[in-house]
């Protein structure tokens, strides 16, 4: 049976790791910054190289395509090539360089195919340097208001219009992903998370991205001396806050144990050592596959003590997402070609979000996940083994031209 090229693979994980190198074994690479430039620069020598014809569109997404037999719609894949800071040399990019080696072994092994075939790289998935993340993928599948995400900024006060102006990839928005000219999509990904490797499975068969809440609390309380004010006199937003905390951990644990939750973030006003806070706020992100283990989530949060350690409690949501399930019958050409190969798979939900799920409101969509060592994600130590990389492009090969045979 046919196979991706290893060696050719690693060289392309090798070449790309060098894009925002910190020296610590990860990447900066933010996007559309000199090194994500230099990234996709990569992709188009190689894709170009293969005889791929290359176009991009108006926010950015690049799409590198070979032509098929017959006259029918694309079938993609691909990912992002912009990173976090100080993240992995796996997260996103694995999947643009995974389609890379599809087509080249596509091309130059000559496997007949019907449909044009086209690898992708999504433009600001991350959302690290313009918020939100996910943003070319959300404007184009109708999520976004485009000229709203044009005029978001990154800590420089450089919006992401002007840095796309400034990219030179800025393309015709007739060249964006539409059901009109594409047939399928597939994400090859890294799990982000310890499952796979935990139970030595190399395929994750993503049936859906689990849905989600993000609030934020806020607890008001009264400035003060750190020296002067009694105890019993305080009203202290930080202690509300923590106790506040303490309830959320306490009612949650209660619920299905696939849940995961997590206070990320936590800003102290005034934040200074000798003066009481008087402004604390937190977030909490809560995902599960279930939409009722979700309402459960949201009427813990709204049961939430209104006072807390003589403080004012306040929360609002700040953004959310429903489930989103895969197409069923994609999902099982995933599973097909990991037994072609004889490779362990485990069918699965993706606890973070990709454009994937996106892409999912608009056609026939899916993903492979592979092992991440140590369940390690957006950090340094990112790391998937080189086995593993090559068996998920495999997947994903075979996948592909189980899609062109349909």
């Amino acid at each position: 049976m046919v196979t991706c090229n290893k060696e050719r693979l690693v060289d392309k994980i090798v070449t790309f790791s060098k894009f925002g190198d910190t020296g610590r074994g990860g990447i900066t690479r933010l996007s559309l910054s000199k090194e994500a430039l230099q990234a996709r620069a990569e992709f188009s020598k190689r894709m170009k190289a293969i005889g791929a014809d290359i176009v991009t569109d108006d926010m950015g997404n690049m799409y590198a395509t070979i032509k098929g037999s017959e006259d029918l719609p694309r079938i993609a894949m691909g990912s992002h090539c912009d990173s976090v800071i100080q993240g992995g040399n796996y997260d996103g990019i694995l999947g643009v360089i995974s389609a890379m080696e599809v087509l080249e072994t596509i091309v130059t092994e000559k496997i007949p195919h019907r449909h044009p075939i086209t690898a992708m790289i999504w433009t600001n998935e991350e959302g690290a340097r313009f918020d939100p993340a996910m943003m070319s993928s959300g404007v184009i599948t109708g999520k976004f208001d485009k000229e709203k995400m044009l005029a978001s900024k990154d800590t420089e006060g450089i919006t992401f219009g002007e840095a796309l102006d400034a990219s030179g990839y800025k393309g015709d928005e007739k060249n964006r992903m539409n059901p009109k000219d594409y047939k399928a999509y597939v994400e090859l990904h890294i799990e982000q998370g310890p499952v796979l490797e935990a139970e030595n499975i190399s395929i994750g068969v993503v049936e859906g991205v689990v849905g989600m809440v993000n609030y934020e609390f806020r607890f008001r309380g009264q400035a003060g001396h750190a020296g002067t004010v009694p105890q019993k006199l305080r009203r202290d937003a930080l202690l509300a806050a923590s106790e506040a905390i303490q309830y959320l951990h306490r009612e949650l644990d209660k619920l299905d144990s696939k849940l995961v939750y997590t206070t990320g973030r936590i800003n102290c006003s005034p934040n200074i050592h000798t003066i009481i806070p008087d402004d604390v706020r937190f977030t909490l992100d809560a995902r599960h596959q279930d939409p009722e283990v979700i309402k459960q989530v949201v009427k813990i949060i709204e049961n939430i003590p209104k006072e807390l350690a003589k403080c004012e409690v306040s929360y609002k949501e700040l953004w959310s997402r429903k489930t989103v399930t895969f197409d069923k019958e994609l999902v099982n050409f995933v599973e097909n070609a990991a037994n072609l190969y004889g490779y362990s798979s485990k069918r699965m939900y993706s606890g973070p979000g990709h454009d994937a799920q996106y892409v999912a409101d608009m056609l026939p969509t899916t993903m492979i996940f592979v092992p991440s060592i140590g369940g390690h994600s957006h950090c340094e130590i990112e790391k998937t083994d080189d086995d593993d990389c090559f068996k998920g492009a495999n997947v994903l090969l075979q996948t592909i031209l189980q899609i062109d045979k349909k």
